[in-house]
């Protein structure tokens, strides 16, 4: 009698769990943006979520919770229910955090399955004239004739644009010193005072400077050429076949949520990605829509990790 009680409350669970699926979502979804607002990811966030509740037929909630570098945020939704009502918007900081720190409450691989990849964001490298340089071979040629003496600036010690120059530096066998700044804003005044000569940026912010001539583009580090700077060749078209180093966003839930639920989210992800507004507000920023299937995106997740740790150990770049 009692193991027949128990098998029915197991069924029972079991078939509770099986509703609960079938009719997800019943509820208001948040929508985590580990970082504060203002910045690309909250606004892709703000972007996407509205057509998301639309296919989804529920409201998704914004929720910026910022601080740690990206991690404090992320283990929210680590530790939240894996039940599909709390998601959360991942960019390079998700796989170079692995390697940053070294200890973190979570792990990007085994607490995590990825929803979709959203957008890519292409960045520049971009000079002030005072360099003298107008291509990205004469930049290396400038820093090979005086190793240690060129400075770059970055938003900060282990973000995604100090860590791509490190890459840049490693694979063009260079050798630059490292001014961080203590967030993008004073970091991109610092370059065009010409206090620090060049910078890796986002295409978007780029662009205006460019045009207006208090900045050169000398490259773009991405395997194409971008739509906002048509005219800037790539690293890989010209000195570093290969190279591809873009910033990229999307979506990730807790690890044990759901095949079913998943696959709702990932429809929805993907349905506000193609939509011609949201495509639209993406370009003007210079970025670019890019859904993926679930498994896509864990695949590229998983290859992202081991790049940056090798980044981050030839860098020497820690952040505890």
């Amino acid at each position: 009698m009692f193991k027949q009680l128990i098998a029915g409350a197991c069924l029972a669970v079991l078939a509770g769990g099986v509703a609960a699926q079938d009719s997800y979502p019943d509820r208001t979804i948040r929508f985590v943006v580990p970082y504060p607002p203002g910045g690309f990811t909250d606004l892709l966030a703000r972007t996407i979520a509205p057509k998301m509740g639309e296919e989804l037929g529920q409201t998704l909630v914004i929720e910026n919770r910022g601080g740690g570098g990206s991690t404090i945020g992320t283990d929210n939704v680590a530790k939240a229910d894996p039940d599909g009502y709390s998601i959360l918007l991942v960019a390079p900081d998700f796989a170079i955090n692995e390697s940053l720190f070294s200890k973190l409450p979570y792990s990007a691989e085994e607490d995590f399955r990825g929803v979709s990849l959203a957008a890519y964001s292409p960045m520049a490298v971009v000079a002030h004239p005072s360099l003298g340089v107008d291509t990205i071979e004469e930049l290396i040629e400038l820093a090979k004739s005086k190793p240690g003496e060129l400075n770059y600036a970055s938003g900060g010690n282990g973000t995604g644009a100090h860590l791509a120059t490190e890459l840049f530096k490693v694979q063009a066998d260079i050798d630059m010193m490292h001014i961080p700044f203590k967030g993008n804003g004073p970091a991109l005044n610092a370059v065009l005072s010409g206090e620090v000569p060049l910078i890796f940026l986002q295409v978007a912010v780029a662009k205006p400077h460019i045009e207006a001539g208090t900045l050169k583009a000398l490259a773009v580090p991405g395997g194409e050429r971008s739509d906002v700077l048509p005219h800037v060749p790539t690293l890989d078209e010209t000195v570093l076949p290969g190279f591809d180093v873009r910033p990229w966003f999307g979506v990730v839930a807790p690890a044990e949520t759901p095949d079913a639920i998943i696959d709702r989210l990932n429809e929805a992800v993907v349905a506000a990605l193609e939509e011609p507004a949201v495509i639209k507000a993406l370009a003007d920023r210079g970025a670019q829509a890019a859904p993926s299937t679930p498994e896509e995106f864990d695949e590229f997740i998983a290859a992202e990790i081991p790049l940056w740790r090798e980044v981050v150990e030839a860098s020497g770049a820690r952040v505890d």
